[in-house]
């Protein structure tokens, strides 16, 4: 469990130095990258990107699949109810930090949004929005809230829920959006730790990634 969980740091801490470098490269946050939602490219990049990560996911876990807690909940209407609870709370949070000033919003630093609809790039933007709400939540929640969660419940609940949600904001690489990021990543691991499934958080997860791009190109 040790060489796992050192395999684990050493994903993480690969993920955030690389994406850290991005962003403090400029190279995230720019209309350009916010506008790659409608480019095969990032499609095809993304998913090689994403099989690759999930890849070294399933590494960690060999042997021990019960660490990702890629299981049904225990109950799914109480799942459900939770899973509500967790995003109410997560909007109620972005509606606060949308009023702090800061140097620029979360989600503009995040880059993910498309800056305005390009209907001659529909199929692009559809296939990327399977990208970032369906192959990213499924990776990311398998990843942190799965093998990550896992690894660190020795430490016991609630530390392992917090320095989950720290993990999964700093994988991202973002320095205003880590105020919901990181709440966001606890969140989701209290919906994990509540119903013993990574499965509810990653429909969360989608939900959230969709209707941010959703939310974009119909403002």
């Amino acid at each position: 469990m040790r060489i796992r969980l050192a395999c684990w740091i050493a994903l993480v801490a690969a993920i955030a130095t690389l994406n850290y470098a991005s962003r403090f490269s400029g190279s995230s946050g720019s209309t350009s990258a916010r506008n790659a939602v409608y480019s095969w490219s990032t499609f095809a990049n993304g998913m090689i990107v994403y099989a690759f990560w999930l890849g070294l996911v399933l590494a960690i876990a060999v042997d021990r699949w019960d660490l990702l807690a890629l299981r049904k909940p225990r109950s799914w209407a109480r799942a459900a109810t939770l899973a509500i609870s967790a995003v109410l709370a997560i909007y109620v949070l972005e509606a606060i930090v949308s009023v702090i000033p800061l140097p620029q919003s979360p989600s503009h630093e995040q880059g993910l949004t498309p800056t305005h609809w390009e209907p001659k790039h529909a199929a692009a933007f559809g296939a990327n929005v399977v990208l970032f709400a369906v192959m990213a939540p499924i990776v990311e929640e398998l990843t942190f809230r799965g093998v990550g969660q896992s690894l660190l419940a020795f430490l016991g609940r609630w530390p392992s829920m917090i320095l989950v949600g720290f993990a999964f904001g700093a994988a991202h690489g973002l320095v205003e959006a880590l105020l919901v990021l990181v709440p966001f990543g606890i969140a989701l691991a209290w919906l994990r730790d509540r119903t013993k499934s990574v499965v509810p958080g990653m429909v969360v997860h989608a939900i959230f990634n969709g209707v941010a791009l959703g939310a974009a190109v119909l403002s």
